[in-house]
């Protein structure tokens, strides 16, 4: 079965085709700037050549229509007809309360998810333009939503509620949710796997960490507590989002500056974390070199970075009473292992006990890189969201 992964946000749209009988990808690549000037698609060609169209997308339709022209192209493309495509499975943002797993989309979904735009007004939208488009494009072909918030939907009442007047909770649905539900699953999934232990019994801390980050406490193979909460916002320190911060801290910028609350939307999301504090760039890379170079706020911004996950993980492990496994994943956490390094140093009374030799030469590999005598087995799993949404598909679509 050939099943088309769909990632839609509010200016791009990346996809994956991928053969599931062969767990071949087929085809890959995205577009950006979604109605607006410079529109482009970049895929991967046969031959492993990335190559860029460009081309005005006016909305996510063309954008869609651009991508299957590709897939069908008589040189570059994967497919000879889109009749090919069994299925196609979306990444939805947000499902609020109202899912807890994957599930077949038709109107009632797509309903339910136009409920939570309430609460994701950024990024489910553009989730369901992306089904529309293939229900105009392909409306034989069944598609399946696979929901970031839904692995979170185990949280008990006291993990994810805010301690605020309880009508809030009731009437707007303030509370924590949790996101990148589909990696933590993944990656959750695949440690069970690799390291033949059964989830029945088992303590994990999954940590998500790249230019978004989140940190997962895991029971039993259940999500208990996530970092992230109402919103992406809540949490680590992230690229450019301050994460944890006082409310009150807020306020008072608020009534000083006279900012409104765009204003103050857009300095917590896009102008703080590491990018705020070093004043350099929200890449890691970039942060690094400025600390090698002397840059002081640089480096407190990498250790304000490492702090904020080394206190969640700490947390967590009181949660769930101890802690058997630790899961590094995300383009920081699968990549850099002086930051791998940095957050498990002193972690001892975890059971942490990090193979330095073997950490540093792994950079985007599944390996274990504690000692072979640590209490607490740490690895790295790269994480495919991808997969994932494709393997949900799969399993629901077979049913049909």
């Amino acid at each position: 079965m050939k099943i088309l992964v769909l990632n839609c946000g509010s200016s791009s749209i990346k996809y994956k085709l991928i053969d599931m009988e062969s767990q071949n990808v087929m085809a890959q690549g995205g577009v950006e700037k979604v109605g607006l000037e410079g529109a482009f698609l970049k895929f991967t060609k046969p031959n492993g050549e990335k190559e860029i169209i460009e081309k005005a997308i006016p909305e996510h339709t063309a954008g869609i229509e651009l991508i299957f022209s590709v897939l069908t192209d008589s040189v570059n493309g994967a497919i000879s007809s889109l009749d090919e495509i069994d299925a196609v499975g979306h990444r939805v943002v947000h499902g609020g309360e109202k899912f807890n797993k994957s599930v077949l989309i038709d109107e009632s979904v797509i309903n339910n998810i136009e409920e939570c735009i309430k609460i994701a007004p950024l990024h489910n939208p553009p989730n369901l333009k992306g089904i529309r488009a293939i229900q105009n494009l392909l409306p034989a072909v069944p598609q399946v939503a696979v929901f970031d918030t839904a692995f979170h939907q185990t949280m008990p009442q006291e993990a994810y509620m805010y301690a605020l007047p309880y009508e809030l909770y009731e009437n707007d649905g303030v509370r924590r949710y949790g996101f990148h539900g589909t990696s933590h699953r993944y990656v959750s999934q695949r440690a069970f796997e690799m390291l033949n232990i059964a989830p029945e019994g088992s303590k994990m801390i999954t940590c998500h960490i790249g230019n978004g980050g989140s940190i997962t406490a895991i029971k039993d193979g259940l999500s208990v507590d996530t970092s992230m909460g109402m919103t992406p916002l809540e949490g680590l320190v992230m690229g450019t989002r301050a994460g944890d911060i006082d409310t009150g801290a807020i306020t008072y910028l608020m009534e000083r500056e006279h900012f409104d609350t765009e204003t103050i939307s857009n300095i917590l999301n896009k102008k703080s974390g590491l990018l705020g504090i070093s004043g350099v760039s929200s890449d890691m890379r970039d942060v690094r070199a400025a600390i090698a170079a002397g840059n002081q706020r640089a480096k407190l911004a990498l250790d304000m970075f490492i702090y904020r996950v080394k206190k969640y993980i700490g947390s967590y492990v009181a949660v769930l009473g101890g802690v058997d496994v630790i899961v590094f994943t995300g383009g920081i956490g699968e990549n850099v292992d002086v930051v791998r390094e940095a957050i498990c140093d002193n972690m001892e009374c975890f059971g942490v006990k990090l193979n330095k030799e073997v950490n540093a030469d792994v950079h985007g590999d599944e390996k274990i890189i504690s000692t072979p005598d640590s209490p607490t087995t740490v690895v790295v799993i790269p994480t495919d969201e991808e997969y994932m949404i494709a393997s949900d598909t799969l399993d629901i679509v077979s049913k049909l």
